[in-house]
């Protein structure tokens, strides 16, 4: 099975280059956010006012990391479920988010949003937040650090494992694999 390695931030080409059921290795600056911060970027969008990370071309990764122990850049980072973001997530993409990391289904909402505005929703191993925090060689609060693990991170990467589950083409890795065992 052929890994594709992508750099972040993504341009359209390379969202438009990947497929449902790609697995996918992410170098580079990615960004963190749940369900709080997700809120206040929406509320900064409603208001016309500044965000305070510019999200074009931009992966957000739905985690509140752990803290690091000594040596290391971040906590456990095992994502978190992806439908808690489906309310933000069009208007996210429409600020120019190109991706975003999480587990679990998204909404037709969501899925009709990714490919409106040419973007991926990833999967990442639910459970290995150890393993996956691995891949994070550098972490650091870049807004709302009233918010604890919440808060916006900006992360290095280097090799951060992930699988396209649904792309800019309509294609849904879930549903496929579901019609694939339901003969």
């Amino acid at each position: 099975m052929e890994i594709k390695k992508i750099e972040a931030p993504l341009g359209e080409e390379d969202v438009l280059s990947l497929q449902a059921g790609d697995n996918v290795l992410i170098n580079g600056v990615i960004y963190t956010a749940r369900d709080a911060a997700h809120k206040k970027l929406i509320e900064l969008v409603e208001k016309g006012e500044p965000l305070p990370v510019d999200l074009q071309g931009q992966i957000i990764y739905y985690v509140g990391p752990t803290p690091a122990k000594p040596g290391q850049a971040i906590g456990s980072a095992g994502p978190t479920t992806s439908g808690r973001m489906d309310a933000y997530t069009p208007a996210m993409l429409e600020q120019g988010m190109k991706a975003c990391i999480g587990k679990g289904l998204r909404s037709q909402a969501v899925k009709d949003a990714l490919q409106e505005h040419k973007g991926l929703y990833l999967a990442a191993v639910g459970g290995a937040g150890a393993l996956l925090s691995k891949k994070v060689k550098k972490c650091e609060v870049v807004a709302y650090e009233e918010l604890g693990a919440e808060a916006i991170h900006r992360l290095e990467v280097e090799d951060f494992p992930a699988t396209v589950v649904n792309d800019a083409h309509g294609n849904d890795l879930y549903a496929e694999g579901v019609k694939a065992f339901a003969r």
